[in-house]
């Protein structure tokens, strides 16, 4: 024992040695003078034999590979691929050892190992009692029925996805698969190609310059050959047309040049309430300026600008237009992508007060314009108005004010601007202090910062 300590401890101790030599005996050797007394060819095959740890040095001096082939002319790579490919076809395939043969297996064929008796023993003894009116139904029930409420218990690993889906449809479990059934790949539907825009844009600028009574909605989408000249003619035409009410110019090359005149525009609008401009190369400042636009323009109550060049507009933008946004009193649908809870929110919670402010204002008066509103929040009006009745106020312990009769607006707390219906209305203030003007005649007075200002027009 003490004898093969000691040799371990002497084999652990002995120094390194390099053909027969210490290495420490190598220190002192000149390296230089060594490498010059070698011929080109040993230094050619000691340069094969080292990498040097250098990386600073190009990969190809670092390669022990050297081709020394002479070139045969240009890279073809068409000719090198179809040579690839003959040369992989013309070479015969290594011979097996023992041939293939259908059925028969070549080789040991894997076995289990065998179980332990005991945990053998412990799923034996577990049994769950269901009580015999749950053993027969499940006795007697079919496969489908088995898989239907494997489904229902959330077991998915005991089926597939075609037979999970079925069920939870109800669709009939498919023909063919039980519990062993293997999934195939679902055939693709294929739909149609979408039909190209047809509407000619200078057609329907001419039509927007001459402002014609039956063009409402323009749909410019996808159209790829609008120049700038085109956009800017239908941007300087709008602020004098007072029919148009949708503008659609998704995918239609809209730069930050256009997109400025474009939100110039929009500040003079006058019916336009629908604008999208989705999918164009809009930057997020730009962006800002378009937002910012539309508390100039009263009449707006949808704006989608998403998918723009700028993917991610950053929290800065963001807050820049959650602020434009809150205070926005018309707008009721916003489309952007917002990255941050807090502007996704706040920009939330505004629209569905500006939502519920027309809501209860056409609760009051039902014989109101109805505006645009989201298809699952459209208002039913629940009252039925006669003109020839006469309304009977709801009793209540402080009624609402009622402003003097010589005036047809009064001032406006919210700064909520709700078009009338004409002369048939009378001024009212509701319970939210929300004012309805009588006349569409009488529009309201903004400075040049978008800030309302009451004024009060008498009745001559």
């Amino acid at each position: 024992m003490e004898t093969s300590a000691t040799t371990k401890t002497t084999t652990l101790t002995t120094p390194a040695k390099l053909y027969g030599k210490d290495l420490s005996e190598y220190d002192d050797v000149d390296v230089e003078s060594l490498l010059a007394q070698l011929s080109p060819e040993e230094i050619t095959i000691l340069a094969k034999e080292v990498d040097p740890d250098d990386n600073f040095l190009p990969p190809d001096q670092r390669c022990s590979y050297e081709c020394t082939k002479d070139a045969t002319g240009p890279l073809n790579r068409k000719q090198l691929i179809e040579h690839i490919n003959k040369q992989a076809i013309e070479t015969p395939d290594q011979p097996e050892f023992e041939p293939y043969v259908q059925g028969k297996v070549r080789g040991k064929k894997w076995v289990p190992p065998p179980r332990d008796a005991r945990e053998i023993e412990a799923e034996e003894q577990i049994a769950i009692d269901m009580g015999e009116e749950y053993e027969h139904a499940l006795n007697d029930a079919t496969q489908e029925e088995i898989i239907d409420l494997a489904a229902i218990l959330g077991f998915h690993s005991m089926m597939n996805q075609d037979q999970y889906h079925a069920s939870l449809l109800n669709k009939g479990q498919p023909v063919g698969l039980g519990w062993d059934g293997v999934t195939k790949s679902t055939q693709q539907k294929l739909f149609p190609m979408d039909p190209p825009n047809a509407t000619d844009v200078e057609e329907s600028i001419k039509r927007v310059k001459d402002d014609d009574s039956k063009l409402i909605d323009l749909n410019l989408n996808n159209i790829k050959n609008i120049s700038d000249e085109k956009l800017e003619q239908l941007f300087a035409a709008l602020p004098q047309n007072e029919h148009l009410e949708v503008l659609s110019l998704t995918n239609v090359g809209l730069t930050d040049r256009t997109a400025l005149l474009l939100a110039e525009a929009i500040e003079k609008s006058k019916t336009l309430r629908v604008l999208n401009v989705e999918t164009n190369f809009i930057s997020p400042p730009v962006i800002v300026k378009l937002v910012q636009a539309l508390l100039k323009c009263h009449t707006i109550e949808e704006f989608r600008a998403t998918n723009q060049r700028s993917g991610v507009l950053g929290n800065k933008i963001e807050m820049e237009i959650t602020d434009l946004v809150e205070k926005n009193s018309s707008l009721l649908r916003l489309g952007l992508h917002l990255e941050f809870n807090d502007a996704r929110h706040r920009v939330a919670a505004h629209l569905q007060r500006n939502i519920d402010r027309i809501f209860r204002v056409q609760k009051l008066k039902p014989n109101l314009p109805k505006l645009i509103l989201p298809g699952n929040m459209e208002i039913e009006r629940e009252l039925n108005y006669n003109r020839s009745a006469t309304p009977t106020p709801s009793p209540s312990p402080s009624p609402s004010p009622q402003p003097p009769a010589e005036y047809d607006v009064e001032v406006d707390p919210d700064n909520m601007v709700i078009r009338g219906g004409g002369d048939a209305f009378d001024p009212e203030i509701d319970p939210d202090n929300m004012v309805v003007p009588g006349s569409r005649s009488v529009t309201p007075n903004y400075d040049d910062e978008g800030v309302y200002q009451a004024h009060t027009k008498k009745r001559s």
